[in-house]
């Protein structure tokens, strides 16, 4: 079957909200998964919806390598979502989760690797994800029995009522035995990630490595270990500093060692550190850090032919390098994104041959198949797709760092948006702080192309704490946030103005999370923006503290609790410096928000309001954070642009 017959399926498919009078809408591809022997390719697939405020469900599609035809396992129900897809070790079937939106239950599913022969190995009522193959063929799951609510601080918040922490999920390591599942990890530990450790015997008692952390699982993780697992016990491996988090563990073939990515992290999910190992055959063995030094952030590790491969930011470009040696050799760089569909660098790979997602900001996504470095188009489903800016990388000097952003600009300008040939541009820095902007290609409709369409340059920074640069870098706003990295985005608007026809009587800022803090931040500090829009931000850190419900992330990166050094909080906090403000400040949340709950929006709304500083508010009902309802992601975004468009088109 061919790439754009296969294509043609899915925009009729009724699941997928097309019609024949749309244009080719965009073709996403995510959870790239290679089968062991390299010969079966599975993916999470699905065409964006051209109808506004409508969300698509993605598909599982099979591919035989190294052709690459497509093969689309049907599902039982239009509103089925499949989840972690994952290869026998024989590459013969496809395991996957599935779950019926607006149902509790979720399904394990099973696939022969054509496509044919779908069966339900498991159901359950709770939650269930990261499935993994151990080489015995047993599957292994990450469980939650009688969850409350999905699992992860970004989701949005069971209510709080009734006696608080009463009730803790925890999940748990579970192998599926039959129609049931059978616990691998204690009762009292909620376990993050693992790794099957092999090696053992066939029919022993399984082994496992993985980061774990007892009671609340939103909140404690900052607070992980690297646990041993072996039925229901568990020993700790090694356990880090408090300006270290753990993430993704991956044990060699031969189960004699582990290694993980270990930094500071600010949410759990987006990874990036240095890569360390430490040897499992040696009681009470020290890591040993595989990239110490570099000019680089790991944010994916893969064993590939034997050799263990981190992926990573170096700069604005995705980089790789083989960790198996002394010191790190990099074997590889693109100014492409390369991942497995997710937004920072990972490595998919299966006997001598990898498969990615590859794009950047004006090039749509594409699967692409190789050795590392010399990729190829497996895929042409988005040949036809636009670019929708321009695009270029910017470094800057501050405080003797090397700092690095990305500047869009429209293809072509509207008539009017150009003063005295100067054009308006916005500041958007990214959430975390421990992330970075990676070349994503920009999506038709989305936040930042509809800003360009408005006439606006677009200014996305990676300052201080961001990834990209090592781990120096990422660790240098501990204990000042705000300070170094607002200094960072003036110096890159400067170093901008250098380069672009930018009017600096006509700069908005903008942010999400803590994009959204620096925002109110910003205009605490600084009159040289004329509009802000603040989404899910923090305008106290000392009120915050008690508010949300991730608190455990605070003290890595503040050094203490608020309670402790409640100073360190008060240096950083906008609402100490609010009577300071006099930009037009737009200030969007979601009402389940855990990350950063509404009272810090609403905080900032009544000050800003009782000083006469022109100000709105959006609580948007049953989000957490971030805008996970289409209509509600569209109101936020018209909302934005009509706010820049009234402050800074004067």
């Amino acid at each position: 079957m061919s790439s754009s017959f296969f294509r043609a399926i899915l925009l009729m498919s009724a699941s997928f909200g097309a019609t024949q009078a749309m244009a080719k809408p965009l073709h996403d591809f995510a959870n790239v998964t290679l089968s062991p022997d390299g010969a079966h390719l599975a993916t999470l697939e699905k065409n964006e919806s051209e109808q506004p405020g409508t969300r698509v469900p993605n598909q599982i599609v099979l591919r035989n390598l190294p052709d690459g035809a497509p093969q689309l396992v049907g599902l039982p129900c239009a509103a089925c979502e499949p989840t972690s897809p994952t290869w026998s070790q024989d590459g013969k079937h496809l395991a996957f989760i599935m779950r019926e939106k607006g149902k509790q239950e979720r399904r394990i599913e099973i696939v022969d690797s054509d496509g044919k022969n779908l069966k339900t190995l498991l159901s359950f009522n709770g939650s269930l994800q990261d499935l993994k193959y151990g080489s015995d063929g047993r599957l292994a799951v990450l469980a939650i029995e009688g969850a409350h609510r999905d699992p992860g601080a970004l989701q949005a918040g069971a209510p709080q009522t009734g006696e608080i922490d009463a009730q803790q999920d925890e999940q748990r390591i579970a192998t599926v035995a039959g129609d049931h599942l059978q616990w691998q990890s204690p009762a009292d530990l909620y376990v993050y990630e693992y790794s099957w450790r092999e090696g053992g015997a066939v029919g022993e008692t399984p082994r496992f490595v993985g980061t774990a952390a007892p009671g609340n699982g939103d909140d404690h993780w900052w607070l992980a270990k690297l646990y041993g697992f072996s039925g229901e016990k568990a020993d700790v491996l090694y356990a880090p500093p408090l300006s270290q988090q753990l993430g993704l563990p991956v044990v060699s073939p031969d189960g004699k060692t582990v290694a993980f990515v270990g930094g500071l992290m600010s949410d759990f999910g987006f990874f990036g550190g240095d890569a360390f190992q430490v040897d499992l055959t040696k009681p009470q063995a020290k890591p040993r850090n595989l990239t110490p030094g570099l000019k680089g952030t790991v944010t994916g590790l893969s064993w590939c032919d034997g050799k263990l491969i981190g992926a990573g930011l170096a700069g604005a470009r995705s980089a790789f390098w083989n960790l198996s040696g002394n010191a790190p050799v990099q074997i590889a760089q693109s100014d492409d994104l390369i991942s497995n569909g997710s937004g920072e660098p990972k490595l998919v790979c299966g006997k001598g041959r990898s498969v990615v997602v590859r794009q950047n900001f004006t090039k749509a996504p594409e699967l692409a198949i190789g050795v590392p470095g010399a990729w190829t188009d497996l895929t042409h489903d988005n040949a036809d797709q636009p670019a929708h800016a321009q695009a270029r990388s910017v470094t800057w000097k501050s405080d003797g760092f090397t700092v690095q952003g990305w500047l869009l600009s429209p293809l072509s300008r509207k008539a009017g948006v150009e003063h005295d040939g100067k054009i308006a541009m916005i500041t958007q820095v990214h959430g975390g702080p421990s992330s970075a902007v990676t070349p994503r290609y920009l999506k038709a409709r989305s936040e930042n192309e509809r800003l360009l369409n408005a006439g606006y340059d677009l200014f996305l920074p990676n300052p201080r704490g961001s990834y990209g640069q090592g781990e120096a870098f990422t660790q240098a706003n501990r204990r000042d946030f705000g300070h170094g990295d607002l200094r960072d985005l003036l110096r890159g608007i400067d170093a901008v103005e250098r380069v672009e026809p930018v009017d600096d009587k006509r700069l908005g800022v903008t942010g999400y999370s803590y994009g959204g803090y620096m925002t109110m931040w910003t205009v605490t500090q600084t009159n040289r923006f004329k509009a802000a829009v603040a989404g899910g931000g923090v305008s106290n850190w000392q009120s915050y503290y008690g508010e949300n419900g991730i608190d455990g992330w605070l003290p890595p990166f503040f050094g203490a609790s608020v309670y402790d050094d409640p100073a360190v909080y008060a240096k950083s906090s906008p609402i100490n410096f609010i009577k300071n403000v006099k930009t037009p400040t737009f200030i969007y949340v979601g009402a389940n928000d855990e990350e950063c709950p509404p009272p810090q929006s609403l905080e900032f709304y009544h000050a800003l309001r009782t000083l006469n500083v022109p100000t709105s508010l959006v609580i948007y009902p049953g989000e957490g954070h971030g805008m996970r309802e289409p209509k509600h992601q569209d109101d936020a975004t018209a909302r934005t642009i009509a706010w820049f468009d009234r402050y800074l088109n004067r």
